[in-house]
């Protein structure tokens, strides 16, 4: 008898799975059909530039000497890879991504947390924060330059102010490499921190308060709490705003070229794009250095997926 049931159970069970296989089944088709318009022109639009690029790069080829464009095959990739220039400027691409997506991450938790929690007056408080965010990168980096500047900035004052005079008011921000980072990388922690707590809040609302209680009554700490029911729950939430944010940062141009303009050693990767595309016309190495910064791009993606392994297509699913 115990048998038969167990039998009938099995049936049953695997019945239930070939009912939820044909809904998943069901439930991508409908997904596909109303996204796939939409990925398509997305193919289209975004395939083509980087085909192209691709086919560029293995030539020589100099915008302002066309007839002399010559098949190279992988040596520009070669010459890209192995200058130091190249590597100057992905070290410097990589202390700005560690940097600001550290401070970024804590900070903006932290206002998610609060935002999370305000009553009131809650819509004013995120309308606030967004703030930074809603101004343009540009208009931020020159607020920052003109604030970190010796003649027109009020950095040196309130730093000389607020050490008695231990801070000189004629401190050259932008006269050396660590500096000139340092400015850069508060200016994109200020302007970009609200996104990532943007994101982390949609992540917060998906915590079941109720498991925060359970755990507050088993005697949990804050920290326990925080580590062992609210981080699990908001895991996909956490890698879309980390994944989101290293990948503008790898990317980063407007602030190091309005600031420094990538003097002192502070050129980034996307700088170093355009100086060899713009600036020296160099269409074949500076489409190798975009295909090269593409691939960067799209090892982080791979090793953020796989590291936080999320299924975002499940995920908030009961």
């Amino acid at each position: 008898m115990t048998a038969v049931a167990e039998t009938n159970k099995g049936k049953l069970t695997a019945e239930e799975k070939a009912h939820l296989s044909d809904r998943a089944k069901g439930e991508r088709n409908l997904g596909w059909r109303l996204a796939g318009p939409a990925f398509v022109i997305m193919l289209l639009v975004t395939l083509y530039p980087i085909c192209y690029a691709v086919y560029l790069s293995l030539f020589n080829y100099r915008l302002t000497d066309p007839a002399g464009r010559k098949l190279v095959w992988l040596q520009n990739y070669i010459t890209a890879l192995s200058d130091p220039l190249f590597w100057q400027a992905f070290t410097t691409t990589l202390i700005i991504v560690v940097v600001t997506l550290v401070f970024e991450l804590v900070i903006g938790m932290a206002i998610a947390m609060v935002m999370n929690r305000v009553v009131w007056p809650r819509k004013t408080l995120r309308t606030i924060v967004l703030i930074p965010y809603a101004i343009v990168t540009v208009v931020s980096g020159f607020s920052w330059l003109y604030a970190a500047q010796i003649s027109t900035g009020f950095f040196n004052r309130w730093l000389h102010f607020f050490t008695f005079g231990g801070f000189s008011e004629n401190y050259n921000w932008f006269g050396g490499r660590w500096s000139s980072l340092t400015i850069i990388c508060l200016s994109e922690i200020w302007k970009t921190t609200p996104f990532m707590s943007l994101l982390l809040l949609a992540g917060l609302a998906q915590v079941d308060s109720a498991q925060e209680e359970a755990a507050k009554v088993d005697g949990a700490t804050w920290w326990q709490r925080f580590t062992k029911v609210i981080l699990p729950n908001m895991k996909a939430a956490l890698m879309v705003a980390l994944l989101f944010r290293t990948l503008d940062a790898v990317r980063i141009y407007d602030n190091p070229y309005v600031m420094t303009g990538g003097a002192n050693k502070t050129e980034t990767l996307s700088m170093l794009v355009g100086t060899e595309t713009v600036s020296r016309v160099e269409i074949g190495m500076g489409s190798a250095l975009a295909v090269i910064l593409f691939v960067i791009v799209l090892i982080i993606a791979f090793i953020f997926v796989k590291l936080f392994k999320v299924d975002l297509t499940t995920s908030g699913r009961s």
